[in-house]
């Protein structure tokens, strides 16, 4: 059963999911760089982030991979930068992976294989990552709604 979501609280994708946690009551939290850096500033204070001690964005990348059961990509077209290195660290830890292409899916057939992903592999602790706002200017709106129908699905 899904007992929380983590994220590094980047703008975009990482955001969102943490603002579906947050409206929904259900633990969330994760790692972020030293000195909550995001592309918008240092990352506010509503989202319960840890600094990862002298981290850099990719630092905190492997480590939200490895604390997590599993993990779920939403990505708009092809992979990059951040997004592309989750998928190896998943990849790399084995841990389970659910890659969703944001643009070609529609946030309700989305939040459907997320639920199923989740129950199929037993997840307790996902990772959500995605692009950055910057990348995706939908990334935190998609996300929210994605999240949303995982995190009332019970």
């Amino acid at each position: 059963m899904l007992r929380k979501i983590v994220s590094g609280g980047q703008t975009g994708v990482d955001r969102g999911a943490l603002d579906a946690a947050l409206a929904s009551g259900l633990e969330c939290g994760g790692w972020c760089p030293e000195g909550r850096q995001a592309e918008d500033g240092a990352i506010p204070e509503c989202y319960p982030v840890r600094e990862l001690a002298g981290a850099d964005f990719d630092q905190r990348t492997r480590q939200n991979v490895i604390d997590s059961d599993g993990t779920v990509v939403l990505r708009f077209g092809a992979a990059g930068g951040g997004t592309a290195l989750t998928i190896r660290c998943a990849r790399a830890h084995g841990k389970p992976l659910l890659e969703i292409d944001a643009s070609r899916l529609h946030p309700r057939d989305a939040g459907e294989q997320l639920v199923y992903f989740v129950r199929e592999h037993r997840i307790e602790v996902l990772n959500v990552a995605g692009p950055r706002a910057s990348e995706a200017v939908s990334a935190e709106a998609y996300a929210r709604d994605v999240l949303a129908r995982l995190v009332g699905a019970g």
